[in-house]
């Protein structure tokens, strides 16, 4: 695991500095402590921060071919590695290191562009061939690698692993955009490929960008892969069960793969439960598992996960934190660059922190809610759906918008009376029903909170059309395979990847995710709605192919999720970062917000009459978001792992 930053010039050949692309290397210290490196040729720069994990010997990057015309800067792991060296051997390349990365340079010299197809794995590099005078740029298939890049007013590409690495580049001019203000507090984060500023951008998972020397403009990135939900596969229950354990041990496999201490996150969720079982199958010890606990109950799962810590005889360690570690709020703000709303973000940063103190790679759960079906709002949005399919629109439209704007916002309800959200989705068709279920803020709060000036420069647009943009791809008319289609290109890149990224590279941690291997996606994507979900019953079949592993009361109790007691924290020790951000000058000055509104939603949070807790947090973030812009210079927080 490491950071990759880089120049080119798309012009010419100019020279450029080592000061500079040290500087613009060493921003992202924190992702590779271990080594750096840097390439330099007129009109190229490569440069590298190294995590060593495979290899340690050898392996440093940038890492070329046997004459040194291919080189490559990459940040990642290729599980299928082994593989492809005796492939490629078989075809007269010469390995001298161990390393995934040597296979590379190999591969594209054997298969050009179509080397990617090849890689199993997670995955963000920029290779250089000076034969073709092509740079390359590629991201893994669901993003779990990060990759930004933004190009200059004088023709040079600046990218790196973290949006930093660009914008620590003093010709690049910090514009914000707009349409990403309008996605931060919809969706929580800036969707892919936009980022927070006007001139820079992600490289969407699953593409690569191919660039080349005199060309008149950016080109756009260009797809490898894509999903495809056939749902036609004929397996019966029992032989579905036995596939997908075999598919996923070998995932697991995979990743257990590591020249350092390697262990696990254990929530005491399914997924992560279920990837710490299949390890203790495989490994001849102990496992190392890691949990994050709360002081409130209610949120708090770290006795689920010492159940299956006890059963598999792990090697546990367990933390348990408060409200006390709102002083994170920089710190969240300084790694992610961009605004990010997902309170999570939070114990992900705490229990990365605690892993790292005992190992160097970990496994997680991540993917699973997402590939098998695991949110409640999935089978929502399926109720809600044979309601919509029932009724046509003509007549749902006013008839549920009305009962969906009488109905009371009952917050403090037990759940089964909180009915607004629901009669809001049924008038609305599938795509806008699931925007508004997933929204951080809804739209009618989004436009209550933005000022009349920003609301007349989004001119209308609205972070719903990010879901469209996606769902003009799908190859299904299932509504399952819809939204968990429209989640793999959004949520999961925008905010899971990224939120695990930033919060395990902080501490120089690598993190592996089996649940995300794509030939596991693809086989998932075969099967039926009905063995996903059953009922009211999410990841029906991961279920039950690990009745045998773990205890029912781990697979069949309430998802409860990786999250925070937000309301409570900001009627306690959050409360006067909310005031201090709503109150003061950053806000007001950057022109998007009615002042008089966010007051007001401090103000009914504060006095217990509703719970505004999300588009409070937002708030928070964005103001922390603003003070990093402001000082462009400030210097890594002291809880960030130093680069040395």
């Amino acid at each position: 695991m490491c950071g990759i930053a880089g120049l080119f010039d798309t012009r010419g050949h100019r020279d450029f500095s080592r000061d500079l692309v040290g500087r613009l290397n060493d921003v992202q210290a924190h992702r590779g402590p271990d080594e750096s490196g840097v390439h330099l040729e007129p009109g190229v720069a490569l440069a590298h921060r190294r995590l060593s994990v495979i290899d340690l010997s050898t392996g440093q990057q940038p890492l070329f071919n046997e004459d040194g015309s291919v080189a490559v800067v990459f940040n990642g792991e290729i599980y299928n590695f082994k593989q492809l060296v005796s492939e490629l051997e078989a075809l007269g390349h010469r390995f001298s290191t161990r390393s995934d990365t040597e296979v590379i340079v190999h591969a594209w010299e054997s298969w050009g562009k179509a080397c990617v197809k090849r890689f199993r794995g997670m995955f963000a590099f920029a290779l250089w061939d000076r034969g073709r005078q092509v740079l390359f740029l590629a991201r893994d298939r669901f993003g779990v690698k990060p990759l930004h890049y933004g190009l200059l007013d004088d023709g040079v590409l600046v990218f790196g692993s973290e949006l930093k690495a660009v914008t620590a580049h003093p010709g690049f001019r910090r514009a914000l955009d707009p349409l990403a203000v309008e996605e931060f507090f919809a969706l929580g984060y800036v969707a892919d490929p936009r980022c927070i500023y006007k001139n820079a951008f992600k490289l969407p998972p699953a593409h690569t960008l191919t660039l080349e020397r005199g060309m008149a403009r950016l080109p756009a990135p260009e797809p490898y892969w894509d999903i495809r939900f056939t749902l036609d596969s004929r397996l019966s229950a029992r032989d579905a069960a036995a596939e997908f354990l075999h598919r996923f041990d070998e995932a697991v496999r995979l990743r257990m793969v590591a020249d350092v201490p390697l262990g696990a996150f254990l929530s005491g969720g399914v997924d992560s439960s279920a990837v710490v079982a299949s390890m203790a199958h495989a490994a001849a010890e102990p496992v190392r598992t890691c949990a994050i606990g709360f002081d409130d109950p209610r949120f708090d799962e770290s006795g689920f996960a010492a159940r299956v810590a006890s059963r598999y005889r792990t090697d546990h360690r367990l933390e348990v934190v408060g409200g006390e570690g709102f002083d994170l709020v920089d710190t969240l703000a300084w790694l992610y660059d961009e605004p990010f709303g997902d309170s999570s973000a939070f114990p992900t940063y705490r229990v990365c922190q605690l892993a790292r103190k005992h190992v160097t790679v970990a496994l997680s759960g991540d993917g699973g809610d997402e590939n098998v079906a695991g949110y409640r709002r999935y089978r929502m949005h399926l109720a809600e759906q044979r309601w919509r399919d029932a009724l046509p629109l003509a007549i749902r439209k006013p008839v549920f918008g009305l009962l969906g704007r009488l109905y009371p916002k009952a917050d403090w309800a037990p759940r089964m009376f909180r009915a607004k959200t629901t009669l809001q989705a049924l008038a609305l068709d599938p795509l806008e029903a699931y925007l508004h279920s997933v929204s951080f803020t809804g739209e009618a709060t989004r436009k209550r909170l933005y000022s009349p000036g920003f609301r007349s420069e989004l001119a209308g647009y609205s972070a719903l059309e990010v879901f469209k943009a996606h769902a003009r791809r799908i190859q299904t008319d299932d509504p399952l395979a819809l939204i968990q289609y429209i989640d793999y290109k959004t949520w999961l890149a925008g905010d899971i990847n990224t939120k695990v990224d930033r919060a395990s590279m902080a501490h120089a941690l690598e993190v592996r995710e089996p649940l995300l291997d794509h030939e596991l996606a693809e086989w998932l994507a075969t099967l039926p709605t009905s063995m996903k979900i059953r009922g009211l019953q999410g990841k029906w079949l991961f279920k039950k192919a690990n009745e045998a592993r773990l205890p029912n009361d781990i697979l069949y109790r309430p998802k409860m999720g990786f999250s925070v007691p937000l309301a409570r924290w900001l009627r306690g020790p959050l409360a006067a970062r909310a005031r201090q951000a709503i109150d003061g000058e950053r806000m007001d000055g950057a022109g998007f917000f009615d002042m008089g509104a966010l007051r007001t939603l401090l103000d009914e949070h504060l006095g217990g009459l509703r719970d505004h807790s999300v588009p409070l947090w937002l708030t928070i973030m964005f103001d922390a978001f603003l003070r990093r812009t402001e000082r462009p210079d400030m210097a890594r927080p002291a809880a960030v792992a130093p680069a040395e």
